[in-house]
């Protein structure tokens, strides 16, 4: 199965009280991503991200960034793809 199957995905942090703007915000925009907290502890939040909204969805964490209520985004390797699917 190909890579291509799956989201672009990033981790961010998200400033603790400003967690639900930034989650309102991102569902304000259909189809653009899928957010979770993967360590809640550490406010750090995941996104799946779809390909083709990958460029929005970068204009809109680097104005959330220059906001202070993000920080520290990364794109990092999708977790769900294993060697089952690759």
């Amino acid at each position: 199965m190909s890579s291509k199957l799956f989201s672009s995905y990033y981790q961010a942090y998200v400033k603790p009280q400003t967690c639900w703007f930034v989650v309102a915000a991102l569902k304000s925009f259909d189809h653009l991503c899928f957010d979770r907290t993967i360590d809640v502890e550490k406010s750090i939040f995941e996104f799946f991200v779809s390909e083709q909204y990958e460029a929005t969805f970068l204009e809109i964490m680097k104005w959330m960034e220059e906001g202070g209520y993000v920080g520290d985004i990364k794109k990092l390797p999708n977790r769900l793809i294993t060697e089952d699917f690759v």
